[in-house]
């Protein structure tokens, strides 16, 4: 197989507890899940185009944006990674329909085993994919809020208790300092009661999900590549986690490069 185009961040499912992965690239989407065991050489051909306004830049910003562009999308803004600052209300969004549609929806706080125990939040239409994207090994929704501003109140009064961090290189290695999350959501939930007051958010009562991922063989030391140093890139694909490639040669940060025009092989 050889396809050439444009590549996005992995699409990321759960099914029956298996973490599934597809990466889109030009029209056409892979199934990683199916290379994994398998040879693969990926080649960067020095195109960039935004995935805006489909100009060709130099560098990708902020997953795949030329820099003009994320200084006018409200995607890009500081708002997405600090829902907490969330200014729709004064009027001052980039994008008000665009903010309207996306930060207005009902929003999931949960707690995950990625490498330490950590607290997160996404759209409640993304829970799993989320925790797919994230590498956790298990997650347990906590909290439903109206907004991502209300989730983002909520992930800064929780953040006084627990981190809301991974660190990247731990979770590839599968060393994982696993929490006994149903426990853990007790502790602090009577630690936030006034903040899920004020909020008006709903606390849930759901299960502990657990996640499986196509790995054949951790990395005992973490190589990054990097495809602005090293055009091709090749190896054994021992397993995908988070949204890494583990090779027998390094780890891909495939989200790093989305926009990036590249030639896969496998």
């Amino acid at each position: 197989m050889q396809l050439s185009g444009h590549i996005k961040m992995m699409e990321t499912s759960l099914e029956d507890g298996a973490a599934k992965y597809r990466l889109p690239i030009g029209e056409s989407l892979i199934d990683m899940n199916a290379l994994v065991g398998k040879h693969i050489e990926l080649k960067y051909n020095d195109i960039i185009h935004c995935a805006n306004c489909g100009v060709r830049t130099k560098k990708s910003w902020s997953g795949g944006f030329c820099f003009p562009c994320t200084q006018i999308l409200a995607r890009c803004d500081l708002c997405i990674m600090r829902p907490e600052t969330c200014h729709y209300s004064e009027g001052t969004c980039r994008e008000p329909q665009w903010g309207l549609d996306y930060c207005f929806q009902p929003t999931v706080v949960y707690l995950a085993n990625t490498s330490k125990p950590k607290v997160g939040i996404t759209n409640k239409k993304r829970v799993y994919s989320r925790w797919v994207e994230q590498g956790a090994v298990s997650a347990l929704p906590i909290i439903e809020a109206k907004s991502r501003l209300d989730s983002g109140k909520i992930e800064v009064a929780l953040k006084q208790f627990v981190a809301d961090k991974t660190n990247w290189r731990n979770m590839l290695k599968n060393e994982v300092e696993l929490s006994d999350l149903n426990s853990l959501k007790r502790s602090l939930l009577s630690e936030i009661s006034s903040t899920i007051e004020e909020t008006d958010a709903i606390v849930l009562n759901d299960d502990v999900v657990n996640i499986n991922y196509p790995v054949l063989k951790y990395p005992t030391k973490v190589v990054s590549l990097n495809f602005d140093k090293t055009p091709v890139i090749s190896g054994i694909l021992e397993g995908i986690k988070g949204q890494y490639l583990l090779l027998d040669s390094g780890v891909l940060n495939i989200r790093k490069f989305s926009s990036y025009h590249l030639t896969i092989d496998s």
